[in-house]
């Protein structure tokens, strides 16, 4: 891997943190098209072995692979800022939406903007599943291995864990019966795939254990101390519990786990009504980074709602900023315990070929999520129904948005086939959206 100076690694991390909209299809397209096609940072090959790695841990996948690839360009320092900046300004987007909505209601001019970067994040995601898809898939049986993850997930809504499973194992069998499919490409411009990669990248029983220490400290000790300070019944106890919890069995990111957070949030705990959570998930939908954080805002106004002796609006910005400690803390652990011995394993034959079927499924699992992304962009109200067995989303005709469907194909136009700056893109739709917004209310 060619070095590359952290003061330009600085401002690539911040641009993919503030322009990553559109969920993990649109996060993860803004990245390939970056660090691969732009940058050459990371071989295609290798940005898909760490791609696939991601997709095995609980949280959000891109922001994991962000960490991945900041660590390995420049260790520990560079994965801490390229997941930090992945997750900060969304953050600070949502505790700013959720101080201003507990204030003084609706916010039409914010919602507009968000709305146009929405509908142009479309050409990101389209542009994605065709780069990515492209690379990845070299043979019919790839093809095939990714059409069956599809509709397994799509049209069954089977687990993601078993598909990444079930993809594995036909990549084993693969590398028996038909080796020269199930394996590695060949390097792609930018970083040579075969390069054994960085010192720093090498495992080691020290770096291992200190990794633990540091993890089970910044983790588990708050969690710790709110449990013995406060007590079991108190927001922010109950707030580092629940969401350290979901930080372990979110897998398959943020789409696998939403209802469950919903049915807790509400239902369970009553931190906010059935209408501000449907808000929320909006809200995250809309805003750059993870959807996961949504759990900031859930965080906010639980909070804010029991700041007991705090004045409300600190309570609740300390309720967001806690929630999303426990939440994304444990990301990175998964990230500094287990990359290095992906590395280390990377020439290996067998798994080579297990990650080659796995890749496959993932282009598979991309293009679901971007069919749920533009499903939901485009139509107001989509509905489950089952159809010769199949549980398939299927949108109502009459809730298209017109505005939606313009911006996402001039933006497509603009980007795919004009070729213009994504970053100009982005600011003509976002200007476009809070036009039509304020037009329309």
């Amino acid at each position: 891997m060619k070095p590359v100076p952290f003061a330009e690694a600085l401002r690539v991390w911040l641009k993919i943190g503030l322009l990553s909209f559109g969920g993990p299809a649109g996060q993860i397209a803004l990245m390939h098209r970056l660090l691969v096609e732009e940058k050459g940072w990371i071989s295609e090959t290798r940005f898909l072995h760490a791609l696939n790695y991601c997709m095995l841990l609980p949280g959000p996948e891109a922001q994991q692979l962000a960490t991945y690839v900041g660590w390995l360009l420049h260790r520990t320092l560079g994965g801490i800022v390229a997941g930090v900046l992945f997750v900060l300004p969304g953050f600070l987007l949502i505790t700013a939406i959720a101080v201003a909505y507990v204030l003084y209601g609706e916010l039409h001019w914010m919602q507009g903007l968000l709305f146009g970067m929405q509908a142009a994040t479309l050409a990101i995601v389209v542009e994605a599943v065709m780069r990515v898809g492209r690379k990845a898939l070299r043979h019919p049986a790839l093809y095939a291995v990714a059409a069956a993850a599809f509709i397994a997930i799509f049209a069954f809504g089977v687990p993601f864990p078993l598909i990444v499973a079930a993809a594995g194992l036909i990549g084993l069998a693969g590398h028996r019966l038909a080796p020269r499919v199930f394996r590695v490409g060949k390097p792609q411009d930018g970083a040579a795939a075969d390069d054994p990669g960085p010192e720093h990248a090498q495992p080691s029983t020290a770096w291992t254990l200190r990794v633990l220490f540091a993890g089970a400290a910044l983790w588990g000790l708050p969690v710790l101390v709110l449990l013995l300070s406060l007590g079991a019944g108190h927001v922010f106890t109950q707030e580092a519990v629940f969401f350290s919890k979901m930080a372990v069995v979110t897998f398959g990111g943020a789409y696998a786990v939403l209802a469950y957070m919903t049915q807790q949030a509400v239902d369970r705990h009553g931190w906010l009504a059935p209408g501000e959570m449907v808000q929320g998930l909006a809200l995250a939908e809309t805003t750059p980074g993870p959807l996961i954080l949504v759990l900031t805002y859930v965080g906010f106004l639980a909070a804010w709602r029991e700041p007991g002796t705090l004045p409300p609006l600190l309570s609740g910005v300390l309720g967001a900023s806690l929630s999303t400690w426990v939440s994304f803390v444990p990301c990175f652990l998964w990230i500094f315990l287990g990359a290095p011995y992906m590395e280390r394993l990377r020439g290996n034959a067998w798994l080579s070929a297990a990650l080659t079927g796995i890749t496959a499924a993932v282009v598979g699992v991309i293009l679901n999520l971007s069919v749920w992304f533009a499903l939901h962009v485009l139509f107001a109200d989509v509905d489950t129904r089952t159809v010769a067995g199949m549980r398939l989303p299927v949108p109502e005709l009459e809730s298209l948005d017109p505005a939606a469907l313009l911006l996402g194909a001039a933006a497509m136009i603009a980007l795919l086939r004009l070729h213009l700056n994504l970053i100009l893109v982005l600011a003509a739709s976002a200007a476009l959206g809070l036009a039509h917004r304020l037009a329309t209310t």
